[in-house]
């Protein structure tokens, strides 16, 4: 799966940078405009970086993204900041390296990415909490499930007398005698 960064990223940055050129000029006159004009420029930066931001791919074997591919055996601890949109993931890798994961996506899709990873990340302490408590065993050890206790809900005698009316109404041909 790839995810791509949103699209409201980019439209937000031209929006702000183009606030910040109107109150720029607006300062050649009025300079308390320059205020303003400094607030647009690094909001709309920081937006504008954000919308630049690689695309994640998600694959059976590895966590893609930028100039980093990360197998889901090297991840170790996988920790959610509060940040939801933009998602921002803290991920130690083995041999106590860090990453920062920042995905700036729609919510319903950070929040898809972050369950991917998590799920995937089978060796990891999700939040500070084993993987094996949230998720279970991992699938490749998996055991089939044992089968359920049957439980008698009629004595013997009823079991007979079923199968005794059930024999009578196949013999017949047909459950309604009168038509």
């Amino acid at each position: 799966m790839r995810f791509t960064p949103a699209r409201t990223y980019l439209s937000s940055s031209a929006a702000a940078l183009g606030l910040a050129v109107f109150s720029g000029w607006c300062a050649l006159k009025w300079w308390p405009a320059a205020i303003p004009a400094a607030l647009f420029l690094i909001g709309g930066s920081l937006v504008l970086y954000l919308a630049l931001r690689p695309a994640i791919e998600v694959t059976e074997s590895a966590l893609n993204f930028g100039k980093h591919s990360v197998p889901w055996s090297d991840i170790r601890r996988v920790d959610q900041t509060g940040w939801i949109s933009p998602m921002i993931v803290d991920l130690t890798l083995v041999g106590q390296r860090k990453l920062r994961l920042v995905y700036p996506g729609e919510t319903v899709n950070s929040n898809r990415l972050l369950r991917l990873i998590q799920q995937r990340s089978s060796q990891a302490l999700i939040n500070g909490v084993p993987w094996r408590q949230i998720f279970g065993a991992p699938e490749s050890s998996e055991k089939p499930p044992a089968k359920s206790p049957r439980y008698r809900l009629l004595t013997e005698s009823d079991e007979a007398e079923v199968e005794r009316l059930y024999q009578q109404l196949r013999t017949a041909g047909r459950f309604d005698a009168d038509k």
